[in-house]
C-alpha cells in the first residue's frame, strides 16, 4: 500500500512543502506539536529508516540538517529537536521539533491544530529565510 508520503511527494495529496530535492522532501506536520514542526521523508517509499542504504540516510541527515538550520533561522526556539519514531507512518521519517524545553518533544501531548491559513503563514516564513 502507497504510504502517505508517497502520496505527497508525487503531488496526490496537497501538503505543506518547505524544502525539497530529487531525494527528499520536508514538510510541515499538520499535526504540530509546536509551531514550525517538520517531516523529513526520503520520496522512495521504504518503511524503516534503518532499512536505507548508508549513503541514502548520510545524505537526508544531511538534508534534515540544512531544513533544521532553516527553521532556526525562521522560527523563534533555542534548538532544533531530531527524533524518528516511525510507527504512526510506514514510511521512514524525521521529526524535526523547534525547541524551548523539553516538553516540546512530548509526542504524548496534545497536538496543536492550524488554520490552513496559519499553516500558509508558517510555511511562507520558513521559506523567506536562506
Amino acid at each position: 500500500m502507497t504510504s502517505i508520503f508517497s502520496k505527497i511527494a508525487s503531488r496526490v495529496i496537497p501538503a505543506y512543502i518547505i524544502a525539497e530535492n530529487d531525494l527528499f522532501m520536508a514538510i510541515l506536520d499538520i499535526n504540530p506539536l509546536v509551531k514550525g514542526h517538520t517531516l523529513v521523508f526520503p520520496k522512495k517509499e521504504q518503511d524503516y529508516i534503518f532499512d536505507l542504504d548508508n549513503n541514502e540516510l548520510e545524505s537526508m541527515i544531511v538534508f534534515a540538517k540544512e531544513v533544521a538550520i532553516q527553521l532556526k533561522k525562521s522560527i523563534t526556539c533555542r534548538r532544533i529537536g531530531i527524533s524518528v519514531i516511525g510507527l504512526e507512518v510506514p514510511h521512514a521519517h524525521i521529526h524535526l521539533i523547534p525547541l524551548n524545553s523539553i516538553d516540546d518533544m512530548n509526542f504524548s501531548k496534545t497536538k496543536l491544530s492550524f488554520t490552513p491559513t496559519e499553516m500558509t503563514e508558517v510555511q511562507n516564513l520558513i521559506l523567506s529565510v536562506s
